[in-house]
């Protein structure tokens, strides 16, 4: 089946635009496409890659080398003397539950043990040389693969080192990736090592849909006829991006356009000098796209609209897009408007009285009668504080799970501890357990040559210990007693802190919450902690606590999820000042859920939002209860922590 043309795909002019400038200028980075799920991403993707001239390679050589300048430290060469051949440019996609070995190359342990040979099978990285290296779902990638694609992306090579054997080979290669933010964000290395970022979503206009669906349907009863109907289009597309690469070495980038760029850059405070040089580089790709020979105020606007979005994002709670009005006046050499970025003004609005440590305990954080959800009833939403840096907290013992930076786990990303027993054969070969195991057969009968005498039963695999993610729920208290004296913001400040920890440390989070008379599950568990993010901004308070039906749907919310993601160990943050006020026997159904937690054996911990002069400690009895540890909530933050130590020790 012949792919889905480049030309017909309906709209989408700017992720056209940003995939033609990264095949006109491979050294841009490739391009980062964000968007919801069927908005045709991975159709223009692989519809690009007939597009790509041809590539001249040296003739058997599984590197794809250059004839005009051979990799020196080819695995395949040297190549004095080699014929040459033309090939299309290769898309390569790599597959978000890839092997390691599958993605860098591996060696054959046992031929280099009984023969001496090295013996490197090329991985994908080595097929995508001087091609596309595409990754669907990118934003689900694991965190050792991330780590290799941001070696080769740095160094332009792939070193493969296994027990003592070392192979290096050229990698470099135009990334293509796409994602859906719901799903996660992306590590801040590997975002900022994509050239360009377009956001897409689906277009709202009749018209426009019906004629998606009109196309797709025709590919899909007849994919030759379509694609013969399209190909003159699709052939021209090809004829200007090889035309363009042509002029591209004889476009200018004159000073003062450097120096415009350059002043983009600062304005948005952009971290890092990538951003202006990718910027430049589209610039200049855009100015032969367009024919020009020297690159024009027109072509920075449009470079710095693909290349700046997604490094100006401080943390993945920030809003993804660039304010074209500030664009604008950087392009004409003014200073950007004053104030912050917010159109609703600071975060808080009501001066330093926020109901932190100091203020008036005149309210007592007694329940205001009149709060709820009946009618007449008021809700308060109170925005979150400033995040901080916060304490790690981590489930105790050795896990199994999904590879991340939280808590100790078996896993391939970590050091040798030791060694699986003789059967296993899961992991990378250990040499010096296996060469042991191999030793006493080595003057057996029939042995023939110097190499060593291996047997199936020898080969041993090391026991790596590394880091996993884990599943972090918040069951977070929204009665009344916490939105008293502004206290929410304090608790959603860190939250937030917190679900910005379980971002770095690649978690999947869920949020219970609890109010008035009972509890629901505000967010399924998900790896999407910015809509953790934003479903706690909304989160109103009011109401009397029901602590016991939290303190339930979490325990419900644990059990479904132990049987969808075993391996993954859960994390259990209940964000409460202890209270239990509503419906009959409040103080002991609270009791009685909070046994039923501890039986279960989950990590916990208490964050203890209890505040004023008069405090009665029952968020550490709750914690008593439950095994868990208790974190006052000033001491959340691991510079207040720290401090606490001192003065302690002190």
């Amino acid at each position: 089946m012949p792919p889905y043309p480049f030309s017909a795909v309906v709209g989408m002019d700017e992720l056209r635009l940003a995939l033609v400038l990264s095949a006109i200028s491979p050294s841009i980075g490739g391009v980062l496409v964000r968007g919801e799920k069927g908005t045709a991403k991975s159709t223009m993707v692989r519809a690009l890659a007939s597009l790509l001239p041809e590539v001249e390679v040296v003739r058997g050589c599984r590197f794809s080398c250059d004839p005009a300048a051979p990799d020196p430290g080819c695995p395949d060469g040297p190549h004095d003397g080699a014929g040459r051949e033309r090939r299309p440019a290769r898309l390569v996609e790599l597959p978000v539950g890839a092997a390691e070995d599958r993605v860098v190359g591996s060696i054959d342990l046992e031929r280099a043990l009984t023969e001496g040979v090295t013996d490197y099978q090329p991985g994908l990285l080595a097929a995508a040389h001087r091609g596309l290296l595409y990754v669907d779902e990118v934003n689900l990638l694991h965190d050792h693969l991330v780590d290799t694609l941001l070696d080769a992306a740095a160094m332009g090579r792939s070193t493969v080192e296994r027990e003592g054997v070392s192979v290096s080979h050229a990698a470099r290669f135009v990334l293509i990736g796409t994602m859906n933010p719901e799903e996660g964000e992306l590590r801040p290395q590997l975002l900022d090592r994509f050239g360009l970022t377009v956001e897409v979503a689906a277009s709202r206009e009749p018209d426009q849909r019906a004629e998606v669906v009109r196309r797709r349907l025709a590919y899909d009863a007849d994919p030759d006829a379509f694609a013969a109907r399209h190909a003159a289009s699709d052939a021209k597309f090809a004829a200007e991006i090889r035309a363009a690469r042509g002029l591209l070495p004889s476009v200018t980038l004159a000073d003062d356009a450097l120096v415009r760029i350059a002043e983009v850059c600062a304005s948005f405070e952009v971290d890092g000098m990538r951003a202006d040089i990718v910027t430049a580089r589209a610039a200049v790709a855009h100015a032969a796209w367009c024919g020009r020979d020297s690159v024009s105020t027109e072509d920075i606007r449009v470079a710095a609209r693909l290349a700046l979005p997604h490094r100006r994002r401080r943390d993945p709670f920030d809003a993804p897009g660039l304010d074209r009005q500030r664009l604008e006046d950087a392009l004409r050499d003014t200073e950007p408007p004053e104030g912050p970025d917010d159109p609703d003004g600071p975060d808080d609005p009501g001066g330093p009285d926020d109901g932190g440590p100091g203020s008036s305990p005149a309210d007592g954080g007694d329940e205001p009668p009149e709060q709820g959800d009946g009618p007449g009833r008021r809700q308060d939403i109170q925005k979150a504080g400033k995040p901080y840096r916060a304490r790690v907290f981590t489930v105790h013992g050795v896990g199994e799970g999904e590879r991340g930076r939280r808590s100790r786990a078996e896993n391939e990303a970590g050091r040798t501890i030791g060694v699986k027993p003789a059967g296993v054969r899961d992991g990378s070969p250990h040499l010096v357990a296996t060469m042991k195991a191999a030793a006493p057969h080595q003057r057996s009968r029939g042995r023939r040559g110097a190499g060593l005498v291996l047997r199936p039963g020898d080969v041993r695999f090391a026991r790596r210990e590394g880091k996993e993610g884990n599943l972090v729920l918040f069951c977070v208290d929204a009665s009344g007693s916490m939105g008293a004296r502004a206290r929410m913001r304090e608790v959603k400040a860190a939250v937030v802190s917190l679900l910005l920890d379980a971002y770095q440390r690649r978690d999947k989070v869920g949020l219970v919450t609890f109010r008035a008379a009972g509890a629901q599950l505000a967010l399924p568990p998900t790896v999407s902690v910015e809509a953790a993010a934003a479903r706690l901004d909304a989160l109103p308070t009011g109401g009397r606590t029901p602590l016991a039906e939290g303190l339930v749907e979490a325990a419900r919310v644990l059990r479904v999820e132990a049987v969808r993601d075993p391996r993954r160990r859960p994390l259990l943050v209940v964000v409460t000042d202890g209270r239990a006020t509503s419906g009959a026997d409040a103080v002991r159904r609270s009791h009685a859920a909070a046994d039923l937690l501890a039986d279960t054996g989950v990590a916990s911990v208490v964050m203890d939002c209890e505040s004023g002069r008069m405090r009665l400690g029952l968020a550490g009895e709750l914690a008593a209860r439950l095994g868990a540890e208790h974190v006052p909530l000033d001491q959340v933050s691991l510079v207040d922590a720290v401090k606490e130590r001192t003065r302690r020790a002190a």
